[in-house]
């Protein structure tokens, strides 16, 4: 090979380098001992010792496998391999190898293969930090060995020296140790890592409700560091993957392909406790919602594939159970803003869409085009959301929100442009022309449009907003029938035929003085089913007995909505 410097960059962050005399170093220093491990093609997840006993420039490398003797049958038979290692502060790989042959000297099993002409190289954790991307869902179960307490999170970024979890607002108190805390991090395939971490900043979103706190890690042994090692090489490899859209032909990480026979997924969610089951399994959809809207903000990009996955769970769970999805869209209330206004919106649309008869694949787009509509918004400052009055100013670049976003539809071939239209473009028109972000009216209108600007005002209606309190359910059906020239009076009708006068997920105070969450309407929109409640609160796991029939006769009418901003 000619001497020259041949460096390339990779879209996973790797450098390939093929310079002979910076292959020759970088592999010398995996000679040391502890320096080298060794990956199997078809098992990425097992990092096992091995150590470099020899390189002959351009001809083999040698390598002692003395410590995994089990598996040498296995590569034996052509099973191909990495060599990974620490060098001059990079991570390194080698290119996929296979051995030529081996052989027992002395009690040593020392096996010969190839030699690797380019090495792909990565930055060490003091220039390089792994983030973890949309859909890489990775567990963390932090615990205080001295109090005894532990709470579980989520996994955001990985170095060799620290991570950063996000966990419920709750566990904040452990963060006060100024003792080391037990971190054990729990992937997808099953394989979990226990380390020992200093916290050393947090801080916290009060709109999700969670801390985000920056780790060190502390007492790395050797093997811990390995995994380490793997872990950080892969994360990135699966972010660079999900980055391309798998247009560059590369497989999901094992990593992150779901072992069935793991234990059940650890995840900030999955430890919450929820008014009800179906709560809970929409959770995990209000998880990619928070997920997607974290992205947004680092680079503006809505991902398809999740995207349409997730609005495939929320048709399933729709057609299991009506009524549980309805009210499960008012349990959330630990969720942000933006996720909660997205799901309850889309749930309202698909319920409207569904009975309305409308072909399968449209209730779909249309779910999913409403789950996003208003994440737009997480790309304008926070003051500007949460500020009690607006000029003109300020309340054009609100309007904004929806140009930000309309980019990333691209993204998104399978929504048919007529669906992004009425429901993500249109939603905040009015039929006077007095809403945004174009100012259409009348005739331009369509009927998706109509119907949707509809289930949107109710919804937002029902919510605080910096400049007022929620309203009551039966003041917004009187503020949309007032104002005809705003709102199509047969979609505003229909919403009321459809969700009763107290709609599902509605707190109500009967003539007995008993409240009651609503989970059921009858044909005149009146409650049908009840749960009760002691308090008025958000809808958790203090939830009471279930009232139908005589029993819910028995509580005397309705009296009033007590409105809750959920």
């Amino acid at each position: 090979m000619t001497e020259q410097d041949a460096t390339t960059t990779r879209s996973d962050g790797y450098t390939s380098v093929s310079k002979p005399s910076e292959v020759e170093a970088l592999l010398d220093s995996l000679s040391e001992p502890g320096g080298a491990s060794l990956v199997l093609e078809n098992n990425e997840a097992q990092v096992l010792p091995v150590l470099v006993a020899e390189q002959a420039f351009g001809e083999y490398l040698l390598l002692d496998m003395s410590a995994i003797r089990e598996i040498a049958s296995e590569l034996r038979g052509g099973q191909p391999f990495r060599l990974l290692g620490q060098a001059r502060g990079v991570m390194l790989r080698t290119p996929v190898l296979t051995l030529n042959d081996c052989q027992d000297a002395k009690g040593r099993l020392v096996c010969r293969c190839d030699y690797p002409y380019q090495l792909e190289v990565l930055q060490r954790r003091e220039a390089f930090r792994a983030r973890l991307r949309l859909g890489m869902e990775v567990g963390a179960i932090l615990r205080h060995a001295e109090e005894g307490t532990s709470a579980q999170g989520d996994l955001r970024d990985l170095s060799l020296g620290g991570c950063q979890l996000e966990m419920p607002v709750a566990s904040a108190s452990m963060l006060a140790s100024s003792a080391p805390l037990e971190i054990e991090l729990c992937f997808p395939n099953g394989m979990r890592l226990s380390i020992q971490g200093t916290p050393k900043h947090h801080q916290v979103d009060v709109e999700r409700q969670v801390v985000s706190v920056g780790f060190a890690f502390t007492r790395i042994d050797t093997e811990p560091e390995r995994q380490l090692w793997m872990f950080v090489g892969e994360i990135e490899r699966e972010a660079a993957r999900q980055s391309s859209g798998g247009s560059d032909g590369r497989l999901r990480s094992k990593l992150f392909q779901i072992d069935p026979k793991a234990p059940v997924p650890v995840a900030r969610r999955n430890a919450q406790v929820y008014a009800t089951a179906m709560t809970k399994r929409l959770a995990s959809v209000a998880g990619y919602l928070d997920a997607q809207l974290l992205e947004l903000r680092d680079q503006p990009q809505l991902y398809s594939t999740q995207l349409s996955r997730y609005t495939d769970r929320l048709l399933a769970l729709y057609d299991e159970d009506r009524e549980a999805l309805l009210f499960a869209t008012r349990c959330l209330f630990q969720e942000a803003r933006l996720v909660r206004h997205g799901l309850s919106v889309a749930v309202s649309l698909l319920d409207l869409t569904t009975r309305s008869k409308m072909p399968r694949d449209a209730c779909k787009a249309i779910a999913a085009c409403a789950m996003v509509h208003d994440l737009g918004k997480a790309l304008l400052p926070n003051e500007l959301l949460q500020a009690p009055r607006l000029d003109e100013a300020q309340r054009a670049e609100l309007h904004g929100h929806v140009a930000r976003l309309e980019p990333c539809f691209e993204s998104c071939q399978w929504l048919p442009s007529s669906v992004v239209k009425s429901v993500f473009k249109e939603i905040n028109e009015r039929l006077d022309g007095s809403g945004y972000p174009t100012g259409v009216s009348g005739d331009q209108l369509g009927e998706l449009s109509r119907l949707a600007m509809v289930a949107d005002v109710v919804d937002a209606m029902r919510r605080d907003r910096p400049d007022r309190p929620a309203w009551k359910i039966a003041a917004i059906y009187r503020h949309l029938l007032d104002h005809p020239e705003r709102f199509d009076q047969r979609w505003v009708k229909r919403y009321i035929r459809a969700f009763g006068l107290f709609p599902i997920g509605t707190l109500v105070r009967y003539e007995s003085g008993q409240l009651a969450w609503v989970q059921e309407v009858d044909t005149q929109g009146q409650p049908a089913r009840v749960q009760l409640a002691d308090a008025v609160k958000p809808p958790d796991s203090s939830l009471g007995e279930i009232l139908q029939g005589e029993a819910l006769l028995a509580l005397g009418n309705p009296v009033e909505e007590l409105p809750l901003s959920i």
